[in-house]
């Protein structure tokens, strides 16, 4: 079995410390990082998606090999860095103004960033001036609104409001997505994507960097 299938495997089964020493072991015997990252790592938490997604795991599964998946990235970035690997990308995720809740988003933070992606994370109740300046700041080309309450759903389009009169709006895509939020609502606001659970989002996300 090839070192990164053992990856994907143990960070399959939220094997954290293992997949840390195989990442270890895998850079020691002159595995190329790219393929560590694409064949072990992403590999792996892309099998935990899909499985989130037919409901045959949940998130307490997929929590637990996310931090697999973080413990061997944690091993991995520098020899990413010195070998010049850029991520696919940069995606802006926050939970908008006057909503509190996190763990959609988390969850949908852990699976974009298991594509290769990097999150910027806002965390919660997050006002649109400052996704509109972490937008420009970080050059992110995805923008990623989660909302848990129906009272909290106009935040959505309040950030994309924002990023219109920033001048900015068709400089990124925006995601959206929670309970309450619909395709028509989406459609209603002008979002480019709305996905119902986490593993789609990810899928999306990446799509908009292919």
């Amino acid at each position: 079995m090839s070192i990164c299938i053992e990856i994907s495997e143990k960070l399959q089964k939220g094997k954290a410390k293992d997949v840390a020493a195989l990442v270890e072991q895998a850079l020691a015997d002159n595995t190329a990082p790219d393929v560590i990252l694409n064949e072990g790592l992403v590999a792996g938490m892309s099998v935990i998606g899909e499985k989130f997604r037919n409901n045959e795991i949940y998130v307490p599964e997929v929590l637990i090999a996310a931090r697999a998946m973080n413990a061997g990235l944690k091993v991995l970035k520098p020899a990413l860095t010195q070998a010049g690997v850029e991520p696919l990308g940069k995606a802006v995720i926050c939970t908008v103004e006057g909503d509190m809740h996190d763990i959609g988003k988390n969850l949908v933070k852990m699976m974009i960033e298991g594509q290769g992606i990097e999150c910027i994370d806002l965390g919660v109740n997050v006002p649109p001036a400052k996704v509109v300046e972490a937008v420009k700041e970080s050059g992110a080309r995805v923008v990623c609104l989660s909302a848990l309450l129906t009272t909290t759903m106009s935040g959505q389009k309040a950030v994309i409001d924002a990023l219109v009169e920033a001048g900015i709006r068709d400089q990124v895509k925006v995601m959206v997505g929670g309970a309450p939020v619909t395709q028509q609502f989406a459609d209603e606001i002008g979002a480019d994507c709305y996905t119902s659970d986490a593993a789609s989002a990810a899928e999306a996300a990446r799509s908009f960097f292919a």
